[in-house]
């Protein structure tokens, strides 16, 4: 193939490859298969909740949160080559999650055992306060933690996550969430 596609509204190509796409289009679609990770997860805790209650949708997605940050991180740190077991490594890995790049966040690496990670916009948050779910704040308090300190442990046992600021918000134009990574303090 001689010109990269933008797009694949044309002919079916039989052996179509990612490399027969533009980076931009590749960009794009990362971005969507992001949200599709993202809508899986929301469209299964709406379902196990209709189904078992709040109490044990919750626990079922915190243990299946528990697996799928362990198989996420090392496939991750083996495709990217993230050796490390430091705070920057941990940073490096959180930007590649594909939850990360639907937010609008920042990472600011404090010292080799320091590190915040700030939270402007998330997609779940918002769509729990256009619901109203005023309940569903468990999705950032205690999901979002345990997401987060299970992340950490990949990264050393002795990183500990704390978290202040947390849903709800006031406006919409207060932070999501703010997160703190500490090695060994």
């Amino acid at each position: 193939m001689s010109q990269k596609l933008r797009d694949y509204s044309g002919e079916l190509i039989p052996n179509i490859k990612w490399a027969d796409f533009t980076h931009a289009t590749l960009s794009k679609l990362l971005n969507l298969y992001s949200k599709l990770y993202m809508a899986l997860d929301g469209f299964w805790y709406r379902s196990v909740r209709e189904r078992a209650g709040d109490k044990e949708a919750l626990a079922y997605d915190m243990k299946v949160w528990e697996d799928m940050i362990r198989y996420e991180t090392a496939m991750i740190r083996r495709q990217m080559k993230i050796r490390g077991n430091d705070i920057t490594s941990l940073m490096k890995a959180t930007q590649l999650c594909p939850w990360f790049q639907l937010t609008v966040s920042s990472i600011e690496i404090e010292s080799d055992t320091r590190a915040s990670l700030t939270v402007a916009y998330c997609p779940t948050l918002e769509y729990l306060e256009s619901k109203g779910e005023g309940t569903g704040y468990e999705s950032c308090t205690v999901v979002c933690r345990k997401i987060n300190e299970n992340f950490a442990s990949m990264f050393g046992p002795d990183i500990e996550v704390r978290c202040p600021r947390l849903p709800p918000r006031r406006s919409k134009d207060d932070l999501c969430c703010q997160w703190q990574f500490v090695k060994g303090d």
